[in-house]
């Protein structure tokens, strides 16, 4: 009887330390949390001149035409297909669709740049020819700024597109706008023609 006791004290004492290990192994991880950058907006100077409220709407005079960044007008669509992941392909296309060009815009800037007029002619011909196609319009930007700052300049960049399809004849229902600002990056580079690539409207269809 003593020993059935003992033994039965023994697996009591197991079971309880048991219990206190596995309470002392669960442990709970706390999630990520980014921190906010502290990048300079695309177009403010590291001395800080020409500062910008983020979000802010208005309009500053155009640069010079920086032609050749995207000559010639969209065949194909954009895939994941390895031709049309090449640079020569991006640099043509951009993600627009194949019916559509993309439109290219200067260093901190959202008017439509003189060079990119037929374009935009070429994009608002097609719409009004195709009632039955809708349109979003997404702006991009470089990667030299705040996420905030470049959402809000790639906004002002697809509502002016909008604007001027509108201008030339689109019906605006038909057309949506949205800001990747420098969240979907073409050329992941940091050389300035990268980032003139990334300085870009895309017209895609639905």
């Amino acid at each position: 009887m003593k020993t059935f006791l003992t033994r039965l004290l023994l697996i009591a004492m197991l079971c309880g330390a048991v219990s206190v290990l596995n309470g002392c192994s669960s442990k709970t991880m706390e999630p990520y949390q980014p921190q906010a950058g502290d990048n300079m907006p695309e177009g403010k100077s590291l001395a800080g001149d020409g500062a910008r409220t983020p979000g802010s709407i208005y309009e500053e005079n155009m640069g010079p035409d920086q032609e050749g960044l995207d000559a010639g007008s969209s065949q194909n669509g954009f895939d994941a297909s390895s031709e049309q992941m090449s640079d020569a392909y991006k640099r043509k296309y951009g993600r627009s669709s194949k019916e559509m060009q993309p439109v290219y815009f200067n260093f901190d800037q959202s008017t439509i740049r003189s060079d990119q007029i037929s374009r935009m002619e070429a994009n608002a011909q097609y719409l009004k020819e195709h009632s039955g196609n809708n349109v979003v319009i997404e702006g991009n930007c470089d990667e030299q700024g705040t996420n905030e700052y470049n959402l809000a300049l790639g906004e002002r960049r697809a509502i002016n597109a909008k604007r001027y399809l509108v201008e030339l004849g689109v019906d605006e229902f038909r057309i949506r706008t949205i800001s990747y600002g420098e969240e979907r990056p073409l050329f992941s580079g940091q050389s300035e023609d990268d980032y003139a690539q990334n300085r870009r409207d895309d017209f895609i269809l639905e």
